[in-house]
């Protein structure tokens, strides 16, 4: 694959994209002065899938830089160029980011308070988003595009499902293993880093992606040229019998009742 073919399609590029999105990493007049937009990733793109995503990068900013657990850095992003988005665009982009969300107002000491949003986020365009990001840093990384299917799973979103929780819960423990000695890419990991696992004996692997130290997703790589191996414990949990699955000394338990 030559440099001046498209991450995504192949087509002849005509631009260069960044993955992830620029506006992910804040402006250093919002953070002292310090630089966090160190060696930015650029892939090669051609002008469909440039346009295609040219609306969800202020998205996925918005989606990710406030959200509770993150570090202090994504927090600055999200009081400074976070919030000014929100604002130039009267706050049409929360209504672009929650399918339905609350507002509360907490009161963290002496009358200073903080609002909270809480809602359900458009999980479909999350997922596009980071599909666009997969195929970039897979471009990126080994230096050819990826043709096949991949399954996103975002780990950081609260689930109503006790076993969606679980199972969550399962795959983070699981890819904690995984990935425990495998190199973080990226120069400023603060803001964002990714891994990538070794390739297993059916030819699958993952990618786990970390923003702001408190967000992340994880995604599978399934090559055209392989088919998924046949797992009886997901079988059995997708049929609703109760399944325990091992993993060193932890138990996950599914369908209970």
């Amino acid at each position: 694959m030559t440099q001046d073919s498209c991450y995504k399609c192949g087509h002849p590029a005509t631009t260069r994209e960044h993955v992830p999105p620029k506006c992910i990493f804040p402006e250093s007049k919002d953070m002292g002065g310090e630089n966090f937009r160190k060696n930015l990733i650029t892939v090669p793109s051609c002008e469909v899938h440039n346009l295609e995503k040219s609306h969800d990068d202020e998205f996925l900013m918005v989606s990710l830089a406030g959200i509770f657990g993150n570090n202090s850095i994504g927090y600055m992003h999200k009081l400074g160029k976070v919030d000014r988005a929100i604002r130039r665009t009267s706050e049409r982009l929360l209504d672009k980011v929650f399918l339905r969300k609350k507002r509360y107002l907490y009161e963290a000491a002496d009358n200073k308070f903080f609002e909270v949003i809480w809602g359900t986020p458009d999980q479909i365009r999350l997922e596009k988003c980071f599909e666009h990001i997969a195929y970039g840093l897979h471009y990126h990384h080994f230096g050819r595009r990826f043709s096949g299917a991949t399954k996103i799973l975002l780990g950081y979103l609260h689930n109503e499902d006790a076993d969606s929780r679980t199972f969550i819960e399962f795959i983070k423990d699981k890819v904690s293993i995984d990935l425990a000695t495998a190199e973080k890419h990226g120069s400023n990991d603060d803001v964002f880093y990714y891994q990538f696992s070794e390739t297993d004996q059916f030819g699958l692997y993952m990618m786990k992606l970390v923003f702001y130290g408190g967000v992340d997703i994880f995604i599978a790589f399934l090559p055209d040229n392989q088919e998924m191996p046949f797992n009886l414990g997901m079988e059995l949990i997708k049929s609703g019998i109760h399944t325990v699955i091992t993993l060193g000394d932890k138990k996950y338990e599914f369908n209970k009742s």
